[in-house]
């Protein structure tokens, strides 16, 4: 279908908001100013501005007294009903607690949204020298950072090229260490063993193991990780903490296809009772 001037410009700022709403999203609570919202977009202030008008009437932002922005009442009211629908954290949250007091570390749990993966949420262990490369609401490309890895392994080789394309200039410019030869070594480093580490190349000294979540469906969800400093992330120790990821991860998706199925029986039963 062909758009025409007035659609396709329609459309773009469509896309324009949505991604200053993702963005404001990914700051997790805290105020984004704008001139992080300018850097960050590439787009002007007036630009920035218009739209963050409309996602204010809208009831999606919220402007507070400072000047900086952050979701508003409607972002809460549209994410409890889609977690009507589905809630990775709800059935995630037990496996995270255990993984994080069994391995001492930073436990995290990602959900996959389009080319990106998203923290949900983070569970400290008790080993006191913590690594703090991911809170909750962290946004980061497919293959950057184990648990962003691990989904990306888990997709198909055709949606996998899609998404190293699509992503690429971003990469290049937020993550140069990445660099397209690093992620395809590591891309088929995962694939082959089923699990993916990152050694440190997001943050210094901060390396991590990461697995996928698969749902009932068959398509990959999110992934559980598991962050530690270097000297707790050696060979030696790498296959006990990838078996308490792999146990975890198959009380998620056990819990994930429970769910599915209560919802298929409902559905017969509502039908029936009219």
């Amino acid at each position: 279908m062909t758009l025409t001037p007035q659609e396709g410009g329609g459309a773009q700022s469509v896309d324009r908001a949505l991604g200053l709403l993702s963005l404001v999203a990914s700051f997790a609570g805290r105020e984004v100013p704008m001139t992080v919202l300018t850097r960050e977009t590439g787009m002007s202030r007036p630009t920035v501005r218009r739209l963050m008008l409309a996602l204010m009437r809208a009831g999606l932002i919220e402007q507070e007294p400072g000047g900086g922005y952050v979701l508003g009442g409607e972002s809460l009211v549209l994410g409890a009903m889609a977690a009507r629908r589905f809630d990775l954290l709800e059935v995630a949250q037990d496996s995270l607690i255990a993984l994080a007091a069994e391995s001492g570390d930073s436990s995290f749990v990602s959900l996959r949204r389009g080319s990106y993966s998203v923290c949900l949420q983070r569970e400290e262990g008790d080993f006191p020298i913590r690594t703090h490369v991911l809170q909750a609401g962290a946004r980061h490309p497919l293959g950057v950072g184990a648990g962003a890895m691990a989904i990306l392994a888990a997709l198909t080789e055709a949606e996998a090229e899609e998404v190293l394309r699509e992503t690429r200039a971003e990469i290049d410019e937020k993550f140069p260490d990445f660099t397209e030869a690093f992620l395809r070594d590591e891309l088929a480093r995962a694939r082959a063993q089923g699990w993916s580490l990152n050694p440190g190349m997001y943050v210094a000294n901060s390396w991590a193991i990461g697995v996928p979540l698969m749902a009932p469906s068959g398509a990959v969800v999110g992934s559980l990780s598991i962050a530690a400093i270097d000297s707790r992330m050696g060979e030696a120790r790498q296959p006990e903490l990838v078996a308490m990821l792999r146990r975890e991860a198959d009380k998620v998706e056990r819990r994930m296809r429970q769910r599915a199925e209560k919802g298929a029986l409902a559905g017969p039963r509502k039908a029936a009772g009219k």
